[in-house]
């Protein structure tokens, strides 16, 4: 068996794979409909809380700016967000989950946890707090 490159086991390289091995399994249980984990993400932030800018579902999600736009623009031409200009400042959208976006959420929660399942299985059980604190470490780049 050949020997991997030392850049293969990084922790850069490793996370990667680790993300495409999530993204894989979240797809693999949405189903036939077009629900990504970014879409996901955003559904679910702007459920927790209607009426958010798009600024505050960046904030919320981590997703950069330009990702976030493009997200919520798909999901509002996919009819799951509703986005109208604020009455306060109309250079801002408040953004609403629809009832087809209800749906999208439920179908990406579903996913979600039996990809989470899945992803965590080989962390020892004992473990998976600490792994689960060192992941939001490295996501938020500071101490939890």
């Amino acid at each position: 068996m050949p020997r991997a490159a030392k850049s293969l086991s990084s922790p850069l390289h490793l996370l990667h794979r680790a993300s495409q091995q999530a993204d894989g399994l979240f797809s693999r249980h949405v189903g036939d409909i077009e629900l990504t984990p970014r879409q996901f993400a955003v559904l679910e932030a702007v459920a927790g809380q209607s009426g958010l800018s798009q600024t505050d579902i960046m904030a919320a999600t981590g997703i950069d700016r330009s990702s976030t736009a493009e997200l919520v623009r798909r999901l509002v031409k996919n009819g799951c967000l509703q986005r109208r200009r604020t009455r306060r400042d109309t250079r801002m959208y408040a953004v609403r989950i629809t009832a087809q976006g209800r749906q999208m959420l439920a179908i990406g929660a579903s996913a979600s946890r039996i990809a989470e399942d899945a992803l965590l299985l080989p962390v020892p059980e004992k473990q998976r707090p600490a792994f689960l604190e060192a992941l939001m470490r490295i996501a938020t780049g500071s101490d939890v």
